[in-house]
């Protein structure tokens, strides 16, 4: 079996894994670490009663992936309680977007769910003050370019990112859910509208079809599908969670249409239901055909994205699903900006960095920090 595809089958098919040898797990466990899916795995074989028949040493990488995510889970918990108290006097409606979403409404897509920062949601005219109350609470803008800053709070749907002096924990502001500068405009005030307050807190999460919306239009329309794979798990645990609700598949496509998200969706379903089995209703499927692309983009983005969508082995990220991937980074850039602000923003970012490589380093400069995280400040050129 292709290495890729041990996880691939792993997370269909948890119960198989536990047939795997060593060797097999030997491979498979950084293949699911990279993909940010190995605590993932772990419940999925807890609850499938499978953990007792694995190796002591794969045991050990399972229980210590849990553990990490249920401290990324209590850390996001805290933060969340933090941004309630920091804004809560405002009177402003909060709205947890993304994984924060997931954990504190309690979600399937938390399970096994590392987190790397917070996301929130806050109409467009409350933003100054917003941002204000979170100055007072020790969270700071991180430094970037004069260029970027304008740019966020331009074109972006978001604020720039935001890190709090004292916990080190990063918090993005939104205003919508897709760039400004983008061919979708999503009403935010409709997804105020219809958010979902918390039982236990003063924030508030999107109505499901919103929130099957959101992901979608995350993935598919302002993401390059860098770890699609555990995005893509996240609409499917959604779609078959809410579909079990009275009323949610009947009105998944016309609020698609309503949020100018119809061709996120009609992405979102067919590649669901081809690469996870997805159940969905087939009058579901043939109404979401219309938000489908002109020929030839259908079968090119089919092409990229079964390719794309699996993780690889570091040895071969820049082969096969690699020359997708980059392919799909294009694609996002060309939807998230018009030609002619993407010209000149390449532009402003090429000249910036041929500037700064071409600054003469001192010769006892050692980057002391090489761990990776969110690429917060490649966000607006990336």
């Amino acid at each position: 079996m292709k290495q890729a595809d041990l996880l691939w089958s792993a997370i269909l098919d948890p119960a198989s894994a536990a047939s795997l040898d060593a060797a097999a797990w030997d491979r498979l466990v950084p293949l699911a670490r990279q993909a940010r899916l190995l605590a993932r795995l772990a419940v999925l074989l807890r609850e499938q009663g499978c953990a007792g028949q694995l190796p002591a040493k794969v045991r050990e990488h399972l229980e210590v992936a849990g553990a990490v995510a249920e401290k990324h889970g209590t850390a996001v918990r805290w933060e969340a309680s933090r941004v309630a108290r920091a804004l809560g006097p405002l009177g402003v409606p909060v709205i947890l977007l993304k994984g924060a979403a997931y954990l504190l409404a309690g979600l399937p897509p938390a399970r096994g769910r590392l987190l790397s920062d917070l996301d929130i949601m806050v109409p467009k005219a409350d933003l100054k003050r917003v941002e204000q109350a979170l100055a007072e609470h020790g969270w700071r803008t991180l430094k970037l370019h004069p260029y970027d800053q304008r740019y966020y709070r331009r074109w972006m749907h978001e604020l720039p990112p935001m890190i709090h002096a004292l916990r080190g924990t990063v918090l993005d502001v939104h205003h919508t859910i897709l760039p400004e500068s983008g061919r979708l405009h999503p009403d935010a005030g409709k997804l105020f509208a219809a958010a979902v307050p918390l039982e236990n807190a003063p924030l508030g999460v999107l109505a499901p079809a919103d929130m099957v919306l959101h992901s979608a239009a995350h993935l598919f329309q302002d993401g390059d599908l860098a770890g699609g794979l555990r995005d893509l798990i996240d609409l499917d645990d959604l779609l078959r969670h809410f579909g079990q609700a009275q009323g949610f598949w009947d009105g998944l496509v016309p609020r698609a249409r309503e949020l100018d998200l119809a061709r996120p969706l009609y992405y979102a379903l067919r590649y669901c239901g081809r690469f996870l089995g997805t159940p969905i209703p087939a009058p579901v499927l043939d109404a979401a055909r219309a938000g489908q692309p002109r020929w030839p983009v259908g079968p090119l983005m089919d092409a990229l994205v079964s390719r794309a969508i699996r993780p690889e082995p570091a040895e071969r990220r820049r082969l096969g699903g690699g020359a997708a991937r980059w392919l799909l980074y294009v694609r996002s850039h060309w939807l998230r900006m018009p030609p002619g602000l993407l010209t000149s923003h390449l532009v402003r970012k090429a000249l910036r960095r041929w500037y700064a490589e071409s600054e003469p380093q001192p010769a006892t400069a050692i980057r002391a920090d090489n761990t990776e995280g969110t690429r917060h400040d490649d966000a607006p050129g990336a």
